[in-house]
This record gives C-alpha cells, sequence and structure tokens, in this order.
C-alpha cells in the first residue's frame, strides 16, 4: 500500500512540476555569442552540424511542450516513487525527474544543457544525498553516490574530450548528476542505468536506418542528453534485477 500511495503522490508531484517547468526554461539565459574570429574549430564544427540554436524563450513556448512535459513527469514520478516507497529519499529523486525532463527537451530542440540549470541540480542533490546519509542511511551510501559522480563524469569527460562533436560538455555536467542520483542507490543501478544510454542512443538510427533503407542513418547525430535520461530511469528501476540476470543470480 505504501508504494501505491509512493506512486500516485510522486506521480501528482512530478507532473504539476513539469507543467510548469516551461516557465522556468523561458528565464533562462541565452548562452554568450562568440565572435567568428574568436570560434575553435569545435566550435565551427558543432555549429555546421546543428545550425543556429533556437531561443529558450521559443522552446517554451511550443504549444507541447507544458503538456509532454507533465505526462512524461506524471509516468516517471509514478514508475520512482513505486520503486523507491514513501521515504524521504524519495523527495529528492521525485524533484530531479521535472529537471531532467525539462533538460531533455532543452536538448533536443538546442542540443545545449543549460550549466545554469545542471549546476545547481548538482549541487542541491549532493546536500540532499549528504543530508539522507547523515540522518537517514549510511555514509557508505554516500560514499558509494559520490565514488560515482566522479566515474561518471571523468568517463563522459574522456568521451567528450575524445569525440567533442559528438558529445557536448552540457552531457558531461548531466553525467555527474545522473551518476550522483544511480551511484547512491547502489551499483547495479549505476552501471545499467549509465549503459542504457548509449544502448538506447542506437535506436534511432536503426530505426531509420531501417524504414528509410540507408544506412547512413546509422551515423545520425542525436542528442544525447535525453538517451542519458531514459537510461538512468532504467538502471533505477531494473538495475539490479538486470545485473543480477547477467551475472546468473
Amino acid at each position: 500500500m505504501d508504494e501505491v500511495r509512493a506512486a500516485i503522490v510522486a506521480a501528482v508531484v512530478a507532473a504539476v512540476l513539469g507543467y510548469l517547468s516551461p516557465l522556468v526554461v523561458r528565464r533562462l539565459p541565452e548562452p554568450p555569442e562568440t565572435p567568428d574570429e574568436d570560434k575553435t574549430d569545435r566550435e565551427r564544427a558543432r555549429e555546421l552540424l546543428e545550425g543556429p540554436k533556437e531561443p529558450y524563450a521559443v522552446v517554451a513556448d511550443l504549444a507541447w511542450f507544458a503538456p509532454v512535459a507533465l505526462v512524461v513527469c506524471g509516468v516517471a514520478g509514478g514508475l520512482v516513487g513505486a520503486r523507491l516507497g514513501w521515504s524521504w529519499l524519495l523527495v529528492g529523486y521525485v524533484l530531479l525527474v521535472p529537471v531532467v525532463v525539462a533538460l531533455s527537451i532543452v536538448d533536443l530542440r538546442t542540443r545545449l544543457l543549460p550549466a545554469v540549470v545542471v549546476l545547481p541540480a548538482l549541487w542541491t542533490a549532493i546536500v540532499l544525498v549528504v543530508a539522507h546519509a547523515g540522518l537517514v542511511a549510511t555514509w557508505d551510501d554516500l560514499r558509494r553516490g559520490l565514488v560515482a559522480m566522479v566515474v561518471g563524469y571523468v568517463f563522459y569527460w574522456v568521451l567528450w574530450f575524445i569525440y567533442p562533436v559528438g558529445l557536448g560538455y552540457g552531457d558531461v555536467r548531466l553525467a555527474a548528476l545522473l551518476s550522483l542520483a544511480l551511484g547512491y542507490l547502489g551499483w547495479p543501478e549505476f552501471l545499467v542505468g549509465m549503459y542504457s544510454g548509449f544502448l538506447l542512443l542506437g535506436v534511432p538510427g536503426l530505426v531509420l536506418a531501417v524504414v528509410k533503407r540507408r544506412a547512413s542513418y546509422l551515423k545520425t547525430q542525436f542528442p544525447f542528453g535525453p538517451f542519458m535520461c531514459v537510461g538512468a530511469l532504467v538502471g533505477l528501476l531494473v538495475g539490479p534485477a538486470v545485473l543480477g540476470h547477467l551475472a546468473g543470480g
């Protein structure tokens, strides 16, 4: 019964916050414009690949933004509530749901994950897990979460350094946030959640290649943030089960 109650409350809270998220996106400051002569080769390559950036205010005013965010946040919040149950831990994770959903929509439209959203969310998550570990859980949980955050950040930083055109630094920051949230729950959640994003990334290209019968679609560039977020949800929900099955347990 507690799981059902937690799922319902989490779904409602996440849905309401998701519906209101365009109000926050509309107020995001636009990234400063870099003069052409000061742009790096990396920036020119990304600009050539992605085209001009869509303003955040335009994204926020999209007719489908609020209702889609409401539905997606409601479903994701309900699943998170059912998984975590009625606990203090649920508070932080429910608040994280509309943040990552809004970031995913922004990334889909602009190919950017604004630091002004990701970094405050990361620091807030750190404060919350420290408080939870000290009051409710154990310091081992906190240590695992912080190690996972560092591992996730470094891993994505290396990928960004090697392949900067396909991966933005916003993905690196987001990896730290998601790694902390998953690692605090457990290593299975972290490992499955991080790996699932890469598996999900290949699905759109594969579908397009099959439908269009063109292998070139397998090389199509997609914003990675939404796949990271869905992968993190997969890890949170079924990480222990998946890893246990793979280990033959």
